[in-house]
């Protein structure tokens, strides 16, 4: 018998429709072959598949099946499919994240744009088409610049430019890279921290706060939340997400939106109209005991309300990648009181999934998973995406409470690499 609802998720992972049939909504996954993980089929209707980042070829699929049964939204948790996403979405006439938005949000050049017109977080930044063009934008700053993909993600590419060689190196390497569109902003000094939120009608409703730990490449190997730097400044961010959010034209549906608490006030690093990732809505959930997995679904479809204020922390939360010394694993060792739960990833398999076996540890206080074995390559951590030889999640009676729990399972848990 046909649910209530009917929706379409493009891409993604298996969390935000776990219990969708329960909750009388037939889910309709978009994905390409082989990329998903077999377990989401007893969440689903059915799967179809498609380009995720081809808006018409996500159409095509789908346009016949909303002939015959109308879906009531189309949405996504990957930031690949923003943009294909919206192109949907505008189609076929549905509320959601528009292609215009998921635009803006993916172009940080317009997001600055937006933002200035707005008069929200003065960032000084410059598109750059030469390295003549960035040059000139470190001469008119006259202190550190960063030089980026205008729509990059995962911390890949980024380049500090400190001196004239500096310039040369970030133009060459982005070249090299293929980066097409390239941004320079003025170099923001200070922690990064995070706003996970969820908008309906309009409105905003931010919920948890993160900060991170991360190597000089930018690479966040830790999250942890509620984050203790960003407290002080917790109305401020609140407030600046908000009229970020508005700026961008959003309004429903989850949001992760980064900032830099600089000397001058927090200013926008990025934002993308989606679930976080690195584990983020189950740091949230552990910490604030709402759970944006499930809002994902009920609160666009009308099931669950968006709640009317902001939550206070119940505890804390965090999540440590495991980050070896680069090179040829020897040895795996793991002390029994590592942690509460420990899984293994067998060997030759691959994860579909950033954070394998995620799911399962609900209601486990610290897990872990070990991803590598013995003859295993652990790569340099240059992009979150080289995070793959596992983690460890806790919760706390605070962030600082889970982290020193997440230390003492990744003291516990050692890879040899040679």
């Amino acid at each position: 018998m046909p649910g209530k609802y009917r929706v379409a998720v493009i891409g993604g992972r298996p969390a935000p429709v776990a219990g969708a049939k329960e909750l009388g909504i037939d889910v309709v996954l978009v994905h390409e072959q082989g990329a998903y993980e077999e377990s989401v089929l007893r969440h689903c209707e059915r799967v179809v598949h498609a380009p995720i980042a081809d808006g018409q070829a996500i159409l095509d699929v789908l346009k016949p099946l909303h002939e015959e049964r109308p879906f009531d939204r189309v949405l996504t948790t990957t930031e690949p499919a923003g943009e294909s996403t919206g192109f949907v979405v505008d189609a076929l006439g549905l509320p959601g994240v528009t292609e215009a938005t998921a635009r803006a949000l993916k172009d940080k050049v317009l997001t600055r744009k937006l933002l200035d017109r707005n008069g929200l977080s003065p960032v000084r930044y410059r598109q750059i088409e030469s390295l003549a063009d960035i040059k000139r934008f470190w001469a008119e700053v006259g202190d550190r610049i960063v030089v980026k993909p205008a729509d990059g993600v995962a911390s890949l590419h980024i380049h500090p430019v400190a001196w004239e060689d500096d310039a040369e190196r970030a133009w060459r390497a982005l070249r090299d890279a293929g980066v097409e569109s390239v941004i320079a902003e003025e170099y923001l000094d200070g922690p990064v921290v995070s706003v996970d939120s969820f908008s309906y009608g309009g409105r905003h409703l931010p919920i948890g706060y993160s900060e991170y730990r991360m190597n000089d490449r930018y690479v966040e190997w830790e999250v942890s939340t509620p984050s203790r730097v960003a407290a002080p400044h917790r109305a401020e961010l609140f407030d600046l997400t908000r009229k970020l959010l508005d700026a961008v034209g959003l309004t429903e549906g989850p949001s992760h939106s980064e900032f830099v608490l600089t000397p001058k006030g927090p200013r926008v690093l990025e934002s993308h109209a989606r679930l976080a990732g690195s584990g983020a809505p189950e740091l949230v959930r552990r910490a604030f005991g709402f759970d944006l997995n499930r809002m994902f679904l009920t609160v666009p479809l009308g099931i669950d309300a968006l709640p009317e204020t902001s939550p206070e922390p119940l505890g804390g939360a965090a999540v440590r990648f495991f980050t070896p010394e680069p090179g040829t694993v020897t040895a795996v060792e793991a002390d029994d009181d590592a942690a509460d739960a420990i899984r293994t990833v067998p060997k030759g398999e691959v994860p579909l999934v950033f954070l394998p076996y995620l799911d399962e540890f609900r209601d486990v206080e610290v897990a872990a998973v070990i991803a590598k074995h013995p003859g295993d390559v652990v790569p340099p951590l240059l992009t979150v995406a080289d995070c793959v030889s596992g983690y460890v999640i806790a919760s706390g009676a605070d962030a600082a409470d889970a982290v020193a729990k997440c230390d003492r399972a990744n003291d516990k848990i050692r890879f040899r690499t040679s």
